[in-house]
């Protein structure tokens, strides 16, 4: 008797379901996508098309969104990727009908309409509203870095910047005399009268580094002067550390040519070329605000996070949130005064959790409050929330679905990506939860 196997005939015929959606088993996440986006508003998506027909036929945005939600849900966000996908993957064919876009149809259609694609975050966090997935008692805020589009050797200080003007235009000078002569040069070359050169990246990236010294020094200058009007007005000098005023009218600071809003930050692994993408999440791990900071530390997100929170919350009918728990990054008397002030209970340690003994330098009143308020009973318990509830979402992104790297440029691209990635991290644990609430 000869070896059991099960039979290879890849020359046996056979006939495949006709209807697509056949293909996959019952509750595959490809179809609850797609009765998801039938669920959605698409008006925003749909506005910008001719309504009178004429034209080249595009892809149904139905099909398109879907078709977006999966792939990020996935951690496809490669525009060519997604194309390949779209070919050799039933679950895709399954999204797109059978059709094919190719990877600029898609990279087009994700670039026009980036807006609307980042509003979907709001849409559905209200269907994990009425999933019943959204109890906003507790909330906890950190942040993640994520890297740019760009490297970081792209940055350039105002005098590198000032000295590359300064080489390009004799390198264009020098060019000229020996294309033209002595001519006057009017008949220059396409390629050369180009609006997207080097040079006006330059310049421009030169007239934003002014911009923001300028504005940076006018913030030095009214800190100063509300320190005199204190010290005149109390005959003391005002806590903190004073700033200092500006040695030099030079703009400071350095300047990314390829993505000039992202900034370098921190990680545990030194620094990236990226962005500060923050989050609120419930203690189910439901995303209820996500934005980005260019800014490195933070600090001063604390209050605006939180009211973006409360903003999202009450746009979905959800129940306002009564605790806010961030860690010693987010300190900011101010803003943890003011969410006081406003009814929330909010839980910020004065000290980074890597101190053996509290920081000299923050003691009494509100510091002193927060500490007790920590070591209480009740206090240790909401706090422990804090890490379930927000860190393994970051995990979830970077790691299981490789969103480690921005695909788009310019901070109100990127943010609208960061809401895209958040909302399918919600329409992924809407799904898990969705046999449950059946």
């Amino acid at each position: 008797m000869g070896q059991n196997f099960i039979v290879c005939d890849r020359d046996q015929p056979m006939l495949l379901p006709p209807d697509l959606r056949d293909w996959l088993p019952a509750g595959h996440l490809a179809q609850f996508v797609i009765e998801t986006v039938d669920e959605l508003d698409l008006a925003a998506f749909y506005a910008v098309y001719r309504q009178d027909g004429w034209g080249r036929p595009a892809h149904d945005p139905a099909m398109m969104v879907a078709l977006v939600l999966y792939a990020y849900a996935k951690g496809d966000r490669s525009s060519r990727v997604i194309e390949t996908r779209c070919l050799e993957d039933v679950a895709y064919r399954v999204i797109a009908a059978n059709k094919s876009p190719d990877h600029s149809t898609i990279a087009r259609f994700i670039e026009r309409h980036e807006l609307a694609l980042g509003g979907l975050f709001g849409q559905v966090l209200s269907l994990c509203r009425r999933a019943g997935l959204v109890r906003a008692g507790v909330l906890a805020l950190d942040s993640t870095k994520i890297a740019a589009n760009a490297s970081g050797q792209a940055n350039m200080s105002y005098e590198q910047i000032a000295r590359e003007i300064i080489a390009e235009a004799i390198a264009t000078d020098r060019f000229e005399d020996e294309l033209y002569g002595d001519a006057r040069g009017d008949e220059l070359p396409p390629e050369l009268a180009d609006p997207k050169t080097r040079k006006q990246r330059l310049r421009a990236a030169k007239a934003e580094l002014e911009a923001e010294w300028a504005a940076e020094r006018d913030a030095r200058e009214q800190m100063l002067a509300g320190r005199e009007e204190h010290k005149a007005r109390t005959g003391r000098n005002p806590r903190g550390r004073p700033p200092t005023r500006p040695v030099s009218d030079a703009p400071q600071g350095r300047l990314n040519l390829t993505d000039k809003d992202s900034r370098p930050v921190k990680t545990p692994r030194g620094f990236i070329q990226g962005y500060n993408a923050q989050a609120v999440a419930t203690t189910d791990q439901i995303v209820v605000a996500a934005d980005l900071a260019r800014a490195n530390p933070d600090g001063g997100q604390l209050a605006p996070m939180t009211q973006a929170a409360r903003r999202e919350l009450a746009a979905t009918d959800a129940d306002a949130p009564q605790v806010v728990l961030a860690d010693a990054g987010y300190w900011s008397a101010r803003d943890i005064r003011s969410l006081t002030d406003a009814g929330l209970t909010v839980l910020v340690p004065p000290d980074a959790h890597t101190r053996a003994e509290p920081n000299p330098r923050r003691t009494g009143g509100l510091y002193d409050h927060m500490r007790q308020r920590l070591a209480s009973e009740d206090g240790h318990a909401l706090y422990r929330h804090r890490m379930t509830s927000i860190e393994p979402i970051f995990g979830q992104i970077k790691h299981n679905r490789r969103a480690e790297r921005f695909r788009r440029r310019g901070l109100a691209a990127c943010n609208s990506e960061w809401r895209l990635i958040t909302a399918t991290h919600n329409l992924l644990k809407l799904w898990n939860a969705t046999p449950a609430i059946a």
